[in-house]
């Protein structure tokens, strides 16, 4: 009888210690990221990194995709400034360049471009959503 006693409260450990490694390695506990945590040094970072940037004080959140791909869906208070359209520069001129930018496309590689040119007319705050909207867990809006 005892050797029965023995496998349950054996067992019933190793379950114990069986429920925190699963649980710890579950999606609903991923770390949080802070608006506090982000750095705008023009890198190209994973969605909870890019949501924590559009939370920032003062961010302004760049599209720059076309207004066709604006049209069907964006992130919420996102500006668009097409980087393949003529006007580009010009429309990045207006802007501040000492303000913080968080940009995005489609898949990050029209960000890649958008934040390059950006750098070229002197801005230094930029951080950009690597995978683009496609890997954008959040909220999106059309219109």
């Amino acid at each position: 009888m005892k050797k029965h006693i023995v496998r349950a409260a054996f067992a019933g450990a190793l379950l114990t210690l069986a429920v925190p490694a699963l649980t710890a390695c579950s999606s609903d506990d991923a770390a949080v990221v802070e608006p506090a945590d982000v750095v705008f040094d023009a890198s190209h970072v994973d969605s909870s990194m890019f949501a924590a940037a559009t939370e920032v004080d003062g961010v302004t959140i760049i599209d720059v995709r076309t207004p066709a791909e604006f049209a069907e869906g964006h992130l919420p208070g996102a500006v668009n400034i097409d980087v393949s359209a003529a006007t580009f520069a010009d429309e990045i001129a207006q802007l501040d360049p000492d303000a913080d930018y968080a940009v995005y496309c489609r898949s990050g590689n029209r960000s890649r471009a958008a934040i390059e040119t950006m750098q070229g007319a002197g801005f230094a705050a930029l951080i950009g959503l690597e995978g683009g909207i496609g890997a954008w867990g959040g909220e999106v809006v059309t219109g």
